[in-house]
């Protein structure tokens, strides 16, 4: 829903929340406002070591949750973007062949030292069997993402972003960790998570997901707030704007959204808005002031013409919630 506080991060505790309540209150102290639903998503994943997948439209809060999860608690997170044709390489681990083809060349020519004298060929192989391999070890690995986040000894927040951009291969790719916290490389074998890591996945519907992945999941759906959760949004994230202006301005938005537009603001626009609402140190909502700031609420053109016949409508609606609340 909107940014932690980077500079409350020092009373964050990377215990688990004794109740919803705390939750609620630990991401309220990073400035994240969490509905009811959201602060019991959170305090069940803790409690039986279950991912999140977190769908809603774009700039609700998806990827803010995870972000203020991590501030609170005080963990590292480790953010994962996906998008089409991520692969093992990019999103586990892949090899550091430049490492492993000097390798090749010290083991070249440390031959002679290798195999110890040997003077038939049956002897120089008995030699290299009793040779350790390296080659393919963890010592030539390149951690990414995914593994970074089991090889965390005080845990983390992983945040596997936009899931539903990437292919069906890369969701088998994680069936095993959002099970069982660990992963098989076939050269290493099994790699477990040293502490389980918190981890949140989020999607914008672009694509149905996989039933396998969303059974590893519990589901939570971040909509667009109601009007009181998010007039508390912009109150947390923009404390210079008047409480008459706050209900104002939420309260045409939530009209703009009855609209049929191509993209309905979000909250992050919310937050915008009321910035430069305040910057710009309206004290109340008008025709002149809305139709010159509207391009902060929408995004495409063809919205704003479609929204300009109501503008006046909503606004006066919009001020009389302003004034009776």
């Amino acid at each position: 829903m909107h940014k932690a506080n980077p500079e409350l991060t020092s009373v964050a505790d990377n215990r688990p929340a004794a109740s919803i309540e705390a939750v609620e209150s630990g991401l309220a102290a990073q400035g994240y406002i969490a509905s009811r639903q959201i602060a019991t998503a959170v305090y069940l994943s803790q409690e039986i070591e279950k991912p999140i997948l977190v769908e809603g439209p774009a700039g609700v809060g998806k990827t803010e949750l995870a972000k203020a999860i991590a501030a609170w608690r005080g963990m590292k997170m480790i953010r994962l973007q996906c998008y089409e044709g991520l692969d093992e390489a990019k999103a586990l681990y892949e090899w550091k062949y430049a490492k492993q083809l000097l390798y090749t060349q010290i083991l070249k020519d440390k031959l002679g030292e290798v195999l110890g004298g040997a003077q038939t060929l049956h002897q120089a192989l008995d030699q290299l069997h009793t040779f350790g391999d390296v080659f393919f070890s963890k010592e030539f690995v390149e951690p990414r993402p995914l593994l970074q986040a089991l090889e965390q000894p005080a845990g983390c927040v992983l945040l596997i972003d936009e899931i539903d951009k990437s292919g069906a291969e890369f969701e088998s790719l994680l069936l095993e960790i959002l099970s069982d916290f660990q992963v098989t490389i076939p050269e290493l074998g099994t790699v477990s998570a040293i502490a389980p890591p918190t981890v949140i996945l989020t999607s914008n519907s672009e694509r149905d997901l996989g039933d396998a992945l969303k059974r590893r999941c519990l589901h939570l759906h971040i909509g667009f707030p109601e009007q009181r959760l998010e007039e508390r949004i912009v109150e947390s994230r923009v404390p210079g704007i008047s409480q008459t202006l706050r209900r104002q301005m939420v309260g045409f938005i939530h009209e703009i959204r009855t609209l049929d537009l191509k993209k309905l603001p979000s909250v992050s626009e919310t937050i915008d808005w009321a910035r430069v609402l305040v910057l710009l140190q309206a004290t109340e909502l008008d025709h002149e002031i809305v139709k010159d700031t509207l391009n902060v609420l929408l995004k495409y053109e063809a919205d704003i013409e479609a929204a300009q016949p109501q503008l006046t409508t909503f606004i006066a609606k919009a001020s009389r919630q302003g004034v009776f609340g």
